[in-house]
Formats: structure tokens, sequence, C-alpha cells
């Protein structure tokens, strides 16, 4: 083999050996740059991810609690077996001399039949005859708010949970006739509560009003609402993140309500105009269930709607008000406020250059309840609608305006102490040939709600 020859070969095999090299470094090289690119495309993603209260149904599934074999159920609505009758929620009545259990229940008012409760207790069943007794107020519907009523037996003096089943099932069959069992609440009466006022809503369905929920929220705050009990059915997408926010606050306490999914409800209180066969949402049977729940959780409860506000004159808030009413009027009664509408077709056309509407505001669906300054003046000789703040403890049955039974009933509170301001969305027509009068007093909070309604659009929407 001649010296070219050998250099050609050497040469050849030297270019083969680099080729290797090079393409090993440039796979080497790709493979880094994949690894990169794919670590930062996850820590973007990561990083993307919006807090938890966006997305709670994100948590994990958890095996349904049980009580004496059978599931359990902690939200309303515990459908009755072979019964038009739901069960809204369950309580320890204290304030009889014999110890009771209340069920606040939704029935079909022609449906004869006698209750039995099937009480849980260590383990095992007990079953007790019930009584029960509707309440007046169901506007001519078919279903109405009843009161379960079963007394806790000897062998059964702490019963934990309960169903309620047809009192004509047979004993042996009753296991099999209940799907869920409820939880027995209020086991201990306390005398020292975790909150001084708990506002109860009801019912929210379809709801879009995003700016005016951030306004009562915040509006609540400043009067010196600890917590706010929300009975929800259904509302929009960006509502629901407001209101997951404010539960991750502690603040807000959602109670699904899906009566709608059993009983074809009413969308108002007017058979004849709204028909159902259930009185707007089941409404009444909320605000009961409401009363009851915070009763050893709540000194006061004030029932009401995210459009009305209930404003001292010339106090602060309601952390001064409620102290001079007890010394005013009795420590032992509920306070009527008298309903002041501020209808929305007379919106203040100068808001003063954006001082009580800010541009961030405007981008956000709902009502600004500063730009409404003109309420319609009230008939004294007529009877003008309420809503009340009162001790629960004191409540039997309450309704939308005001309470059905109670220990010692309630009193109209003096409209120049305190009254309850109401942004309302009616026609001019209804309104009749009454007065405006120009009424500025929401403004008197603006300095402290503007700033906390912006805080709160810009940390939840970004707005």
């Amino acid at each position: 083999m001649s010296t070219y020859t050998a250099d050609l070969r050497r040469t050849a095999q030297d270019s083969q050996h680099y080729s290797t090299l090079r393409t090993l470094f440039i796979t080497i090289i790709i493979f880094v740059l994949m690894f990169v690119l794919y670590f930062l495309t996850q820590e973007k993603q990561i990083n993307n991810v919006k807090p938890a209260y966006f997305y709670p149904h994100w948590k994990k599934k958890q095996p349904p609690l049980m009580a004496c074999g059978v599931p359990v159920e902690n939200d309303p609505i515990v459908k009755v077996t072979n019964l038009k009758a739901y069960m809204v929620g369950s309580y320890v009545e204290h304030r009889q001399k014999v110890k009771q259990i209340r069920t606040i229940a939704i029935v079909l008012r022609s449906e004869n039949t006698g209750y039995q409760c099937i009480l849980c207790c260590n383990g095992r069943t007990v079953s007790v005859s019930a009584t029960h007794s509707i309440h007046s107020d169901h506007f001519g519907f078919e279903y109405g708010t009843a009161d379960i009523f079963c007394k806790v037996p000897e062998k059964c003096p702490t019963p934990t949970h309960v169903a309620i089943t047809s009192r004509s099932v047979k004993e042996n069959k009753t296991l099999q006739d209940i799907h869920a069992f409820q939880p027995i609440r209020n086991q201990k009466k306390l005398e020292v509560f975790p909150y001084e006022f708990t506002v109860c809503i009801s019912a929210m369905y379809d709801y879009v009003d995003v700016l005016m929920l951030v306004q009562a929220m915040e509006m609540f705050k400043i009067l010196g609402v600890q917590r706010v009990a929300i009975y929800k059915t259904s509302c929009h997408p960006v509502t629901q993140k407001v209101l997951d926010y404010y539960v991750s606050q502690n603040f807000v306490e959602i109670i699904p309500w899906r009566i709608s999914s059993y009983i074809n409800v009413s969308r108002g209180w007017k058979k004849s105009v709204s028909p159902g066969e259930l009185h707007y949402f089941g409404q009444i049977a909320a605000l009961n269930d409401c009363v009851y729940r915070y009763m050893y959780q709540s000194h006061y409860v004030a029932l009401q709607d995210l459009d009305e506000f209930i404003l001292p004159i010339n106090l602060k808030n309601w952390t001064e008000l409620l102290p001079e009413l007890e010394r005013k009027y009795n420590h032992n009664v509920g306070f009527e406020f008298e309903n002041n509408f501020f209808p929305v077709y007379m919106k203040d056309p100068k808001p003063g250059k954006n001082t009580y509407s800010p541009d961030s505001w405007k981008k956000v669906n709902g009502l600004n309840i500063l730009e409404y300054v003109y309420r319609i003046s009230n008939d004294p000789t007529m009877f003008n609608n309420f809503k009340v703040i009162v001790n629960p403890r004191l409540v039997f049955e309450a309704t939308v305006h005001g309470l059905l039974q109670s220990l010692k009933g309630t009193v109209r509170v003096d409209h120049e102490i305190a009254r309850m301001y109401h942004i309302k969305n009616f026609q001019k027509k209804v309104v009749g040939e009454r007065s405006y009068i120009l009424d500025t007093h929401l403004r008197d909070y603006a300095d402290r709600l503007i700033p906390a309604v912006s805080n709160v659009l810009q940390k939840v929407l970004g707005i």
C-alpha cells in the first residue's frame, strides 16, 4: 500500500470519527434544549394555575360519610322516600320542655299522611312517631314549608342523625326505604357565639350582578357583619368566582339549594303571575333553615336580600345600632326596618365626575348602588314592607317579611333611627304618583366602600 493511499484511508477514518462526534454533540444539544423548553413550559403552567378558590370542584372526592350503615347527606335537599316531601335541615329544639328534633321540610300540602323519624344513635336505629305543622305563608302554592317534630326517646338521648319516612312503612323495612340520613345540628345550647351578625340570603338563582354582589359583601363588612349565608341555586361563572373568593375568606357560606331539581318552583310570590308549585324557589324554607342553622352561631341574624341595605341614620354600623335599639324598645324582640325603594330608572345623572363611579367598575356587570340617590316616598297611612334583624333564639317560624311565630314578637324601628335602602328594578308605572326624595345617605359609606370594592375586583377579576 502506498503512502498516499494510507493517508487517504486515515483521513477518511478521521472524517468519519469527526462526523460521529458532531452528530453526538448535536444530539446532546438538542436533548438539553428540549429539556430546558419542557421545564420552562411546565413552570409557566404551574404559575398560571389559578388559586384553589376558583376551582372548588378540584377537591379530591371523599368517600361518603355513613351513619347506621346509611349515607349521610349534609346539604339540603333530602327526598323522603315514597312521599312528596323533602327534608331541608334538622335541629335539636332546646326551647321546649321536652327535647325534640325539629326538621324543616317542604311538603305537598294536600298529601294526607303521617310521618315518623328514624334516629341514628351509636350505630343503631330507633323509630319514633312524628307530628308536623305546615306554615301558613304558602301563598296558595301546592307545596309549603313545614316543621316535622319527633320527641327524643330515653333509649336514644343524643341522636346524631335523622331520616323521615311515612308512618305506614313497616319498621323492619324502614332502612330499605332510607336513602340518606341528615345530621342533627344544634346539639349544644351555646351562650357565646362566634358571630355577632349573620346575614341570610335566599334564594340566589341565575345571579349576574357582580358589582352589586361585591358592594353588598363589603357594605355588610362595614356594617359589622361577620358571616353571610347564601342559599344558591345558580349563578354566572364570574359571580361564582366572587363567591369562591369570599368563601376562601371565611366570610360566606354557600348552602346548595337544589329544590328546583325536584319541584316546579315559582319565580315570584304570586301564583297567578308566576306559576309553579312552590313559592319563589322555596325562599321561606331557606330562611327558616338559616335561622336554625345559625341559632347558636350568631348573636343576631338579618333576613334580607343582596339589593337591600339596613342603615342606621345617625350611627355608624349595626354594632352601635342594635344595643341602642334594645335600650329603646326591648331586649327580647325582633326589629323591623321599613323598606324604602330606590328605583334604578332614577339614576343620578351627575355622580360627581367618577367620584362615586370609578372607571374600573364600569368593566363589571351590575348596578352601582352609589348612583341611586332618589327614594320613593312612603305613605305613612299605608302598610310598608320591611325586613328584620333578630335574635334567632327568639324565632320559631320566619317568613319573607318578618316572623310568623316568635317568643316576643317584633317592633317597627323609627325610620329616623334606621331604615332599609332597597335598590329596585321595576317599571315607573308601578310607582304611580308618589314623590321622590333626594337621599344620599348610602354615599356616607363611600370613603370606605369604594377602595374595598376596587381591591376585591382587582384581586379576583384583575380589573
